[in-house]
C-alpha cells in the first residue's frame, strides 16, 4: 500500500515537472538550443575583465554553413610576450637606422635614406604632433606586413575588417626636446630618432566598411587587441621586430630588427 502511494506521488511530481518544462520551452524557445549549434559572433569573445598585463582569449566561431573559423588566442600575458625595453630596441635602431634627424628641414633633404609613409589600405596614420611620417625602408616594410597580416587574421577569424592606427614614427631631435618638456617619461635617446620605430595603439582601430552599404556590426576593441597581439607575437618570434607593451601610452612600441 505504501509503495503504491509512493509511486502515485512520484508520477504526480514527474507530471508537474514535465508541464513546467514545457511551459518554459514555450516562453523561452532558445533555451534548448545546443551550444555547438549557436552561431557565435567574434565580438562576443572579449570579456569585461581584461587585465592590463594580458589574458588568453580562446574561442571558435562558426559560419552559417558550419565551417569553423580559426581560434582567437591572444597571448598569455602582454608584458611577458612583449618585454623589449628601450636599451634592447636602441641596439637595433643603431644598426638599421639613420643618423638622428635634427628637424623637419633636415628630414626633407634626407629622403634618399627615408621612406615617406601615408595612410594605406592596411593602416591609418594618426595626426602626428610629435613625429613625422618617415621610416627607413626596412621599417616601412615591417609596418606594411603587420597591417596585411592583421587583415588576414581578421578574415580567417570571421571578424569585420579594421585598420591598425599608427600614433608615432620618426621623431626629430627638436621633437624629442619639446616632448620632454611635458612628458617626463620621454627619453632623450629615443629609438624614434632613427626611423626604425613605430607605435601602434591597441585601444583604437579604424573600421573598414562600404559607405553605401549596410551598417556592419560593432567589434569590441578587446577582441581586436587580442588578434593584433597574435600578429605582433608572431612577428617578434620570427625576429622581425622588438616589441614593448606600453601601458600608459596605450600602444605597442616596436623597432625593426
Amino acid at each position: 500500500m505504501k509503495e503504491d502511494i509512493r509511486k502515485h506521488r512520484f508520477l504526480e511530481f514527474f507530471g508537474v515537472a514535465v508541464i513546467i518544462l514545457a511551459l518554459v520551452r514555450c516562453v523561452f524557445p532558445n533555451v534548448t538550443v545546443r551550444h555547438d549549434e549557436t552561431a557565435l559572433t567574434a565580438d562576443s569573445l572579449a570579456t569585461d575583465s581584461v587585465a592590463a598585463e594580458g589574458v588568453t582569449a580562446e574561442a571558435s566561431y562558426y559560419v552559417p554553413d558550419g565551417e569553423r573559423y580559426h581560434r582567437i588566442r591572444s597571448v598569455s600575458s602582454y608584458k611577458a610576450a612583449f618585454p623589449d625595453n628601450n636599451d634592447v630596441q636602441l641596439t637595433a635602431a643603431h644598426r638599421w637606422g639613420v643618423r638622428p634627424v635634427r628637424n623637419r628641414e633636415d628630414a626633407e633633404v634626407r629622403k634618399n635614406e627615408l621612406v615617406y609613409i601615408d595612410c594605406s589600405p592596411y593602416y591609418y596614420i594618426d595626426p602626428l604632433h610629435s613625429s613625422i611620417p618617415y621610416l627607413v625602408p626596412r621599417a616601412a616594410i615591417l609596418l606594411q606586413d603587420i597591417g596585411q597580416a592583421f587583415f588576414d587574421s581578421l578574415q580567417v577569424k570571421g571578424v569585420p575588417l579594421h585598420r591598425i592606427i599608427v600614433t608615432s614614427v620618426l621623431r626629430t631631435q627638436e621633437d624629442v626636446a619639446k616632448l620632454r618638456r611635458h612628458n617626463c617619461n620621454a627619453t632623450e635617446n629615443s629609438c624614434h630618432l632613427y626611423g626604425t620605430t613605430i607605435d601602434i595603439c591597441y585601444n583604437r582601430y579604424k573600421t573598414v566598411e562600404d559607405p553605401d552599404g549596410p551598417s556592419r556590426r560593432q567589434v569590441r576593441n578587446d577582441s581586436l587587441k587580442f588578434i593584433l597581439s597574435e600578429v605582433l607575437n608572431d612577428m617578434r618570434q620570427r625576429n622581425r621586430c622588438f616589441v614593448k607593451y606600453e601601458v600608459k601610452q596605450g600602444c605597442f612600441h616596436m623597432t625593426v630588427r
